[in-house]
Order: structure tokens, then sequence, then C-alpha cells
């Protein structure tokens, strides 16, 4: 699904009223069309590949486009060892008051999916459909074995190897012990929205029975998940990008 090239929007910054500074790109919408907000992963920041793409898929069709990095990540300021989900689902809550108007479909990739549906929860009135790209609600419940949650309650810290460079990936206890508070599974999840779900067949970090919970959990009745054979969990590679729009212009067809 080729898109023009569109120049990126520059880089600015929003306090969503502590002093924070939270960086953000912004391309507005035109004539009322709907604004679609990207919420990335954990780690991870507005750049990645499927941000980029979906930036630009937006700016091409005139539909508005927000992509922000949480404090401690990207360009933003604070430090990630402070970062929680109850401290990110913050600023991604002020973005949407602060940043938006009208209506809102929220794209979340890996955690930033559980941000998208707290959000959407949360903002009822403004959020008009979901796109979770490798969703993980709950990750800190169900991602861990009983020793490293021993390790992370003792240390403080849990260090992995990444399989994307490297550096070790670093969960936090703060951030550990936030997702507890934010646990969505095994109960009625109350959005009633558009939702679809796009996920790796070979995701080793969320494994298909998450997207299937969460399909299960939903209480919309318009939920959709689209599995692409072979594909883990970054989803990056062209034609799983490409999915991602498909899926993407569906629910903005929806919204319209």
């Amino acid at each position: 699904m080729p898109t023009p090239d569109i120049a990126p929007a520059a880089l600015a910054y929003f306090d969503p009223g502590d002093g924070r500074r939270i960086a953000y790109r912004q391309h507005a919408p035109k004539d009322g069309a709907p604004t679609v907000l990207f919420l990335p992963g954990y780690a991870s920041d507005m750049e990645g590949a499927k941000a980029l793409a979906m930036d630009g898929f937006c700016a091409a069709r005139g539909i508005g486009c927000v992509r922000l990095d949480y404090s401690g990540t990207g360009s933003s300021g604070g430090q990630f060892a402070d970062g929680t989900l109850s401290r990110w689902l913050e600023e991604v809550l002020a973005s949407i008051d602060l940043l938006t108007e009208g209506d809102l479909l929220l794209a979340g990739s890996s955690m930033g999916g559980w941000l998208a549906l707290h959000a959407a929860l949360r903002r009822p009135d403004r959020v008009k459909a979901l796109l979770g790209i490798a969703a993980a609600p709950d990750f800190t419940d169900w991602g861990y074995t009983q020793e490293e949650k021993e390790t992370l309650r003792r240390d403080g810290k849990l260090e992995r190897p990444s399989p994307y460079g490297p550096e070790p990936s670093v969960i936090w206890r703060g951030f550990w012990e936030s997702g507890a508070e934010h646990r969505l599974l095994n109960s009625v999840i109350d959005l009633v929205i558009p939702i679809r779900l796009v996920h790796g067949e070979q995701d080793q970090e969320v494994h298909t029975g998450v997207p299937l919970k969460l399909m299960a959990d939903l209480r919309s009745a318009d939920v959709q998940l689209r599995l692409i054979k072979g594909a883990g969990h970054r989803l990056s590679e062209p034609h799983e990008i490409h999915a991602i729009l498909v899926e993407l212009l569906g629910l903005l067809e929806r919204i319209a």
C-alpha cells in the first residue's frame, strides 16, 4: 500500500501538567477527519518502522496522526527507570486531551496495545476504534516466570537478553508492580467499538493465546483477529506493515 513521501512532522513537546517534557510529532487532520494516535511498545519510541509507515499513510490521506514518546524514552525527558504503566497512561490521556479534537482511532503496539485499551475505556466519548498490533495486555502478569518475579521483588529490576540488540532488556520493579493495577484479562472489557488485532503466528513474546483471550473478554461484537503466518513479535517486515495498514484503513472506513 504505497504512499507518497511526506515530510515528517516537526518534533514538539507538551507538559501533561507536572513539568514532564513529552516529545511528539503531529499531522493535523483535514476537513473533520479523525486522528490516529500511535502508542509504542515497552522501551520503544515513535520512530519505528510501524509508526513511520502509519504516519505517512495518514498524512497522505488527510487523516490526523499523533506519535509520542513516553517519559524516559526516545526524545522525551525523564528517566526510563521511573516509568510505570500508570505514568505512561497519564501521558497518553494528556496527549488526547491537549493535542487532539474530534474522533480518535488508537493504534497500540505490544504494551501500547495495553495502554490503548485503558485509554479507550477512559475516553469513551473520543475513541471510536482501536487497532492492536501484537497487543500485550497484562504482560507483567503472564510474561514472567516465578523466578523472574522473585528477582524483581528482591533486586528491584530484571535484565533479560534482548532479541533486538546487544543491550539487555531491563524491567524495573515499579513498572512491573504497576501492571497488577491495570490487569484487564479474565473479566469483561467494556468496549463496544470496532477493534482489530494483528498478530504474528510465531510471536514468541506474546503468544497467540493472548489475542484470543482478549477477543473473548471484549464486550464489542465487532472484533477481528488477523494472524500473519510465520510472523514474530515485531511485525515490521513490508508485508506485515501492509497488513497493519489494511486493517487501519478498514477501521477508518468504519468510523468515517
